[in-house]
């Protein structure tokens, strides 16, 4: 615990609970993850309420503005406080006036479960978005993948100790992972990349993202969103993933393990030296 920052630390409940083992019983303490509600507000009108881990909210913050077309850039974010209640955690942003118009126009209520991306949509229309085809040509090696895969597991510093958070990852050209992003809700843990990226100013084409999740319709459409053309995922894509990966031109793959992996769509880069 001593390793932990202070913003990690508040990620991180200390439980009792009872362990038990074949026909032995030991009452001993336990760190879990820490789940709570998070209210986005922008400038001053509570949009979305999300269930999540209470730190690295700044980049969460940013990252699902920008992730859920509310924001542009980041220099649309003039100001970002986070809160703390006795019932949770408001973030209280200030972004332009076109921005906040545009937003109120288009409003919905997004209160819903663990970083559910859809939860609220009030048309069909509004629940499947369609982002711009992305222009990337960055292209990976299958062990450049699992290699990645591998340091971005060992990076999960709250999933070391809860076995309860997702990851988002970004790895780098050469194959380096640069950030990472953890989270009780897979898609806080990439709207919290997306965010850190967006701070660091990092080109969004020229890398992957990597996830510890399935690869869902949301996580496509966030990437894609962003720029991102190439995105891996520990598990399995949805259909709508894949329709999606397709048609926003992003290399989508599943089921990365040590020695294999599933391209589902746009495998074109991926370098594939020495296969038949």
């Amino acid at each position: 615990m001593n390793a932990f920052t202070d913003d990690e630390r508040s990620a991180l409940v200390r439980v009792s609970v009872e362990k038990w083992d074949a026909d032995r019983r030991v009452v001993c303490e336990d760190d879990v993850a820490e789940e709570i509600p998070v209210a986005l507000e922008y400038n001053g009108i509570s949009h979305a309420v999300m269930m999540a881990s209470p730190y690295d909210l700044e980049d969460f913050a940013l990252g699902f503005s920008l992730s859920e077309g509310i924001l542009n850039d980041r220099s649309e974010l003039y100001d970002c406080e986070v809160i703390s209640s006795c019932d949770g955690i408001q973030v209280q942003m200030q972004i332009a006036t076109e921005r906040f118009v545009t937003l109120k126009d288009k409003r919905r209520n997004l209160t819903g479960r663990t970083g559910c991306g859809l939860c609220g949509a009030e048309t069909l229309e509004q629940a499947i978005r369609h982002p711009g085809v992305t222009v990337g040509t960055i292209r990976f090696s299958a062990e450049q993948i699992h290699a990645g895969m591998k340091t971005m597991r060992s990076m999960q510093r709250l999933q070391k100790y809860t076995g309860a958070t997702h990851a988002a990852a970004w790895m780098n050209a050469d194959g380096s992972v640069e950030l990472v992003r953890e989270d009780v809700g897979r898609h806080n843990a990439l709207d919290k990349l997306i965010g850190a990226m967006s701070k660091k100013r990092l080109d969004f084409s020229t890398g992957a993202a990597l996830i510890t999740s399935r690869a869902s319709y949301e996580m496509v459409q966030k990437s894609a969103t962003m720029g991102v053309s190439f995105l891996a995922a520990i598990s399995a894509p949805t259909s709508l993933a894949i329709r999606l990966a397709e048609e926003a031109n992003v290399t989508l793959i599943g089921f990365v393990r040590d020695q294999s992996h599933v391209v589902y769509a746009q495998s074109h880069r991926l370098i594939r030296d020495g296969l038949k």
